[in-house]
Order: C-alpha cells, then structure tokens, then sequence
C-alpha cells in the first residue's frame, strides 16, 4: 500500500473478516482514518480465479467516473507473493445488503411497506446506468466477445451441462430448440454483470432508498445487457400484491412494483426496447437452471447445494412453459 502511494502511511493497520467462501474472501482494511476493502480469492481457489480477480479490477476501474453505483478503485496487486493471491482494494461502502438479513428488509422498510418499491426501481436503474456504459472507452474492448454474443449461449451451455449432468431436466430440449430459433429483436453491446440480483447490490442506509453499490462482478462481461434484465425479473411475480406470490426467493416483494413496472422503469433510463423480454426471460430461466445444476451435481452432502435440485427443474420447467406459450416472434 505504501508502495502504490496509497494514504494511511505510518499507521497501524488492522484487519477485519466480512465474508468469504469458495470462491473469494473479503477483509476491511482500517489505516487510521482510511478504510478499504480487499477482495482475492482463497487458498484453496481454483488458478483460474486469479485471472478472474483481475478482471473484476477492470471492471471496477472502467467504472470510474460513470454514473453507475459501484466500489471505488483504490489499488491492485498481481504479485501472489504478497498475500498468496492476487488481490485489489476497493472503496468501502457504508450500506447495507438485502443478504444481511435474508427474508426481511431493514427498517424503514420492515415497517413502512410503501417505501419499498424505490428499492426495486433503483435496483432496475443500476443495470439501466450500466448498460450505457461506454466500455470501449474504459478500455473493456477485450474483456469479452460481443460478436456473436446470443448464438453463442446455447451451444456453451448445453456443451457445459453435457459435461456435468447424470439426470434428466424436464422442459430441457423444448427450451433449448425455442432459444435456437428465436432470438432478440436487435441487440446493442454493452457492459453486464452477469449475475445481476437483489444479492449482489448494496443500499446506503435510510429511506428513500438509493443504490450505493453494484457488487461481485465474477461474472462481468461485455455482452447483452438486456441478459441482466432478464436474471433480475425472471422469477419476479407480476403482481406483487397477491400474498401468495408476494415471496422471491429471499426477499419479501411485498409492496414492490410489479414486473412490468421496474422493466418499464429500466427502459427509460437505459434508452432500450424491452419488447422482446420474453426471449431474455426464456434464456436466463434457462441459462440459471444449467449454472444451478453444476452446484446440485456436486452437492455431496451439502444441503444448500442440494436445495438446488428442485429449483433447477422448477427453472427448466418454466423456461419451456414460456416458450411454448408465447407470440412472441423474434
């Protein structure tokens, strides 16, 4: 740190466990009146979340000066000397997760319902922001491949579960030959997380609510961002009124807006047509049920993993459904 000029030197420096597993461990790093946080993969990560942690630096650092919520770029280290792992420091962001309290929002959102559904707006008006992005400019021109980007999934991903699977996924062949012969209406490269969801964005505290922070860019890439949008309502109830199909997974959508709303909200501040969700809701349904029976495949006695195996075939299951019921023509 001293040696990248960072501030904070000559004093003590202490460090704090936020969380971690098998694919990356976060520390604060406290220097007197400066705080960070350091993010790298642990010891037992497989080599390739090296290159994986360094590529999220990129990202982080695009962001820079862009209207999009995120952790500030503080420094980088590609030595594993130093830790055992290459690793960056990020901005530390005072805020909250809705993953530290799963299944109830903190107040003022506990009690007061009706502030609720700016959460949902501003979590539509992140991916909004980011898909403007102009990751060329940010020096992104190689961190994917958007040429060819859709006919590209399914091949990957079916050549992916064919490698893993030892079961049979219900809905699995009518989804896969909808997605072979339909795809979006137009398609503008952009700059997307890839794993875009309640879980990985961070709130400053207080109503109304306001992003602080798009988080966990393991999956970043330039592609579609239309894609997040997908992954972020693909499970979103049309009517978040109803009790019975107010819960999402682990967030209470009582109160939120429906469906149609946050995606219209999205297409205002992002600028794009959103008349051909229902494709980008067929390959995230789709897409999330192959990376979900990965997890499920190599559960062992894991009960988190295992949980997994009833929601990939509820995915797959949907995909088909919406495929088989829709107009749509693209």
């Amino acid at each position: 740190m001293d040696g990248a000029g960072l501030p904070g030197k000559g004093e003590p420096l202490t460090a704090r466990f936020i969380s971690g597993g098998t694919q990356n461990v976060i520390f604060e790093i406290t220097r007197g009146e400066h705080r960070c946080v350091l993010r790298m993969p642990p010891p037992g990560a497989p080599p390739d979340r090296d290159k994986g942690i360094l590529r999220e630096w990129r990202i982080i650092e695009a962001l820079d000066g862009t209207d999009v919520p995120h952790t500030s770029a503080v420094g980088v280290c590609a030595d594993a000397a130093v830790l055992g792992r290459p690793f960056y420091l990020m901005g530390f962001v005072d805020g909250w997760s809705p993953m530290d309290t799963p299944g109830r929002w903190p107040e003022p959102f506990a009690s007061d319902i009706s502030a609720r559904s700016a959460l949902s707006f501003q979590l539509a008006e992140g991916i909004a922001l980011l898909s403007k992005v102009d990751w060329r400019a940010g020096g992104l021109h190689d961190l994917g491949r958007p040429n060819g980007f859709h006919e590209r999934q399914v091949d990957r991903w079916t050549g992916f579960l064919d490698r893993i699977k030892n079961r049979e996924l219900p809905g699995l062949d009518v989804a896969t030959e909808w997605l072979r012969a339909h795809g979006p209406l137009d398609f503008v490269p952009g700059l997307m997380h890839g794993d875009y969801q309640f879980a990985n964005v961070m709130y400053h505290h207080g109503a109304p609510a306001r992003l602080a922070a798009i988080v966990d860019w393991e999956m970043g890439t330039v592609g579609d961002p239309k894609l997040d949008l997908g992954w972020m309502v693909q499970s979103w109830p049309r009517f978040t009124d109803d009790p019975a199909d107010s819960e999402m997974g682990y967030v209470d959508m009582r109160g939120m807006p429906s469906r149609d709303e946050v995606v219209a909200h999205y297409a205002v501040v992002s600028g794009r047509q959103v008349d051909d969700l229902d494709y980008y809701l067929v390959l995230a349904k789709w897409k999330l049920a192959i990376v979900l029976e990965q997890g499920f495949q190599r559960a062992g006695d894991d009960e988190k993993l295992l949980a997994f195996g009833p929601v990939v075939t509820s995915l797959m299951a949907s995909a088909a459904e919406l495929a088989e019921s829709t107009d749509y023509r693209g």
